[in-house]
């Protein structure tokens, strides 16, 4: 059963997050370990099982981009742990424009200034991105879709290396 029949909803990337939440707690009422306790060990480890598959499918779903990479991998378009290159010059120079606008940050005559506009950026980048994503998912244009993914995960990447920096900047 995969993972959007487990929680009853329609394979699709936009999702009303309050039914997946509900369906989550609900499953997890039903099948928590502690209500098998007093069962023979085999039906415990069952729903040992099935609360350990129900936790990957809603941390899956929750979280757009591992929903995205999910719905491709239902299509046959697997992404988990690739090592594939996008081949999209522009995007290739925008990551290096990018990259080179992280770097600049520190010398900065305000640096929390910079920091929020870069932020501010890449935010509007990602949206952007993140509606592209859903509209190729909604089309079936899977290898576009993957490629907006490859997009999307550096962006997380980017972001994430802008926290450091601004946690490393709030250290001193």
């Amino acid at each position: 059963m995969n993972y959007f029949e487990l929680f009853d909803l329609p394979a699709e990337f936009t999702l009303d997050n309050q039914t997946l939440a509900e369906t989550y707690r609900g499953l997890q009422m039903q099948f928590h370990p502690d209500k098998f306790a007093a069962r023979p060990e085999r039906e415990r480890l069952q729903a040992v099982q099935r609360a350990a598959h129900i936790n990957d499918a809603f941390t899956t779903l929750k979280h757009p981009l591992s929903r995205a990479e999910y719905l491709l991998s239902l299509q046959g378009v697997e992404l988990h742990a690739e090592q594939q290159t996008l081949k999209d010059p522009e995007f290739l120079m925008q990551q290096m424009e990018w990259r080179e606008q992280l770097a600049d940050i520190s010398d900065a005559s305000d640096v929390f200034a910079a920091i929020m506009a870069f932020d501010q950026e890449l935010q509007q980048a990602t949206a952007d991105y993140y509606a592209e994503l859903e509209q190729q998912l909604g089309a079936a244009r899977w290898q576009e879709a993957a490629d907006t993914v490859r997009k999307l995960k550096f962006m997380t990447k980017l972001h994430t290396e802008l926290e450091r920096l601004e946690d490393a900047q709030q250290e001193f």
